[in-house]
């Protein structure tokens, strides 16, 4: 599943890197908390990998 927003990809990219132990999970905060521990390291993989060309900042719901 592709990212909605460039914001959600960030998310998506600070959430995996601390699934791989790159960052700290105290560090995390919001959106990239919530998906870390949501979501596994496939899925954050996905929808960190997203172009964010042509993709909204922030999307409403």
């Amino acid at each position: 599943m592709p990212a909605k927003s460039k914001s959600q990809q960030q998310a998506a990219g600070i959430a995996l890197a601390a699934k791989r132990g790159e960052k700290k999970v105290s560090e995390l905060k919001g959106a990239s908390k919530s998906m870390y521990e949501s979501m596994d390291e496939k899925e954050l993989q996905e929808l960190a990998e997203t172009k964010t060309r042509g993709k909204p900042d922030h999307v409403g719901d």
